[in-house]
């Protein structure tokens, strides 16, 4: 059924674009599409459902908003490159994809690049940090207009626990569709697998790949806790994901719309912060308990380690991004001895 409507939406996407702005005379509202790749009741849908409520209710004389869960608008590949000619205005995507667009997003995409959770939420709210990559797109024509918590990545398996590198060896592991995440699983032994998220579920059903990386929320809003019983605490990237904006459309709004537009982000950020914690503890609870996964802590030093020499040879390849490391490492300092709480 999803993958009806998926091309049920692609025919006729460009269809009704050109009946809406064709239409959009004087006093009538413009259609805002919004595309994602998460469940209905995930918290990246629920924080662009208050979007859509704010800036309706704020501009709905001229604005309607309409939010595509579920990878309805294709895959994030797919949506991104929909954002980038316009055909929809704004999408979350993966920091991983817009690697491919900016290598300025290659740094967020480093494993172990935050310390803590604490730092990777100071870090990701500093202009100073967040501007040198949120703004690298310009020339494709979309620009980040906000970040959204994805919480931590870790490893989960059909049927092997993962409690050190070693573990991976040998194993075919779904990573996101990027150079960095493809390297990181080369250097910890594993078998890199990179696929849309969409693929994830029938891949591990049908033993096409033996696990996956990603946060808690995977295991139930997306099922692969029903065919993967050990999930590993590695830690190992705290990677945003990114509302990303069409650059011609934000330049239409007047500057009244604009400020309308940025609090409507702020709110985005705000709401899918709070849900997010929320939403973990449930997942793990449900997981536990109703799909028989086994939550593992391994000692993260190890793996921490092995991925070491990923951050000289970034520095190394991007040393204009040195600053906006090393003020990534300043937050990740200031909350290890206690100063940013």
């Amino acid at each position: 059924m999803r993958m009806v409507l998926k091309i049920l939406v692609a025919a006729f996407l460009p269809l009704a674009l050109a009946v809406t702005l064709s239409g959009c005379g004087e006093g009538e509202r413009r259609i805002v599409r919004v595309g994602h790749n998460q469940a209905a009741d995930h918290p990246t849908n629920l924080a662009l459902l208050a979007f859509e409520e704010y800036i309706e209710g704020e501009l709905g004389k001229r604005y309607e908003v309409e939010v595509y869960p579920s990878e309805l608008l294709g895959s994030q590949m797919d949506m991104v490159q929909l954002t980038q000619t316009g055909a929809i205005d704004f999408c979350v995507a993966s920091n991983s994809i817009l690697e491919t667009f900016s290598k300025n997003y290659t740094l967020f995409n480093l494993p172990y690049l935050f310390a803590s959770s604490e730092a990777y939420h100071r870090a990701m709210d500093d202009p100073e940090i967040t501007g040198p990559i949120f703004e690298s797109t310009r020339q494709a024509g979309f620009q980040a207009v906000t970040w959204i918590d994805a919480g931590t990545r870790n490893f989960y398996t059909v049927d092997k626990p993962i409690r050190t590198p070693a573990d991976l060896k040998g194993l075919k592991i779904r990573v996101q569709q990027s150079p960095t995440n493809v390297a990181m699983m080369s250097l910890l032994g594993g078998s890199a697998t990179p696929m849309g998220f969409g693929e994830v579920y029938t891949a591990l059903q049908s033993k096409v790949i033996d696990g996956a990386e990603n946060n808690e929320l995977a295991l139930t809003s997306n099922g692969h806790g029903d065919v993967c019983k050990f999930y590993s605490y590695d830690m190992h990237q705290m990677i945003p994901d990114i509302l990303i904006g069409n650059c011609a459309f934000l330049e239409t709004l007047t500057k009244e719309e604009r400020a309308v537009f940025e609090k409507g982000f702020q709110m985005v950020n705000a709401v899918e912060r709070r849900e997010w914690g929320k939403a973990v503890e449930s997942a793990k609870e449900r997981a536990a308990k109703e799909q028989g996964v086994t939550f593992l802590y391994p000692e993260v030093q190890p793996f921490q380690e092995v991925c070491a020499s990923m951050h000289r040879d970034f520095l190394a390849a991007y040393p204009e991004l040195s600053p906006v490391y090393e003020g990534i490492q300043a937050w990740n300092a200031a909350w290890a001895e206690g100063e940013g709480r």
